[in-house]
């Protein structure tokens, strides 16, 4: 039996360098599949350059880029946002960082909202156990660690890591993008994935100030929100202070860890 070969689009930069390779002809995948976990929850640029630019390269390039989102039962969408905000919501579902240990809470988010949606497309076109779908992750040479084996829960995806097996590096990714005639796109992840560094925490509040407040506004809630369940505080910042009272911290400045998703399906 042939094997269906898919790759998970994120909207950044390596999957975006991904899609041209395809493409071109460098890797062999017809289908993308973005996940969207919610117009109220991917960060606006993202957004913007699937629409703009994505989607329509992918329609003139005769590579089928399919969008995928996260519905419920009865047939209605549920964003990420709207799961972590609804009244009585006892779930985190992101890594926020816990206090005082400062470890990532347990979260549900790509499992959810990404890797159950792939996996429910794959069904719903015929992909069965004993010919799995190959699924290529858009992971680069410099983030070599993020690999992870298949995964027994779901035997329905097969990695590949052809940005791997290219040797790729995101700068190599961009020069990629840049001479197909491209935009380079900003990294992708949702606006207020924890895994933020503190530099895109100051970009966030430098040019989007409105989303910024969401931000807060959005910690504040989870803070109360495991108040009232008796559970310790949790902060969207390694810091394990309110975003606020971070942002803008001259100690803080040249911070530039990046914690970076390790599932491979999210920011690329």
């Amino acid at each position: 039996m042939i094997q269906l070969r898919t790759f998970s689009y994120g909207g950044g930069v390596q999957s975006t360098a991904a899609l041209v390779l395809a493409a071109q002809g460098a890797i062999d995948f017809p289908i993308f599949l973005f996940c969207n976990v919610g117009d109220d929850s991917e960060h606006p640029a993202t957004l913007a350059y699937v629409e703009n630019v994505a989607k329509p390269y992918a329609r003139a390039q005769k590579i089928e880029l399919i969008e995928l989102r996260h519905m419920r039962k009865d047939g209605t969408e549920q964003t990420l946002y709207q799961r972590m905000t609804k009244d009585g919501s006892k779930s985190v579902d992101i890594p926020a960082y816990m206090f005082p240990s400062g470890m990532p809470s347990g979260r549900t988010c790509t499992q959810e909202f990404k890797i159950n949606q792939i996996n429910r497309w794959l069904k719903e076109n015929g992909v069965v156990k004993t010919a799995p779908a190959r699924m290529g992750l858009d992971i680069s040479i410099d983030e070599y660690q993020r690999m992870k084996t298949d995964d027994p829960a779901y035997p329905l995806i097969q990695k590949e890591y052809p940005l791997i097996n290219l040797r790729l590096s995101r700068q190599d990714c961009m020069n990629v993008i840049e001479r197909a005639g491209l935009a380079v796109p900003p990294k992708s992840a949702c606006w207020f994935c924890p895994y933020h560094r503190i530099k895109d925490w100051q970009t966030m509040k430098r040019t989007t100030p409105a989303l910024f407040d969401r931000a807060i506004k959005l910690e504040q809630s989870l803070l109360s929100q495991r108040a009232r369940l008796g559970k310790e505080p949790i902060f969207l910042t390694s810091k394990l202070r309110p975003l606020d009272s971070v942002i803008g911290d001259q100690s803080d400045m040249f911070d530039d860890v990046d914690d970076a998703c390790e599932s491979g399906y999210c920011m690329t």
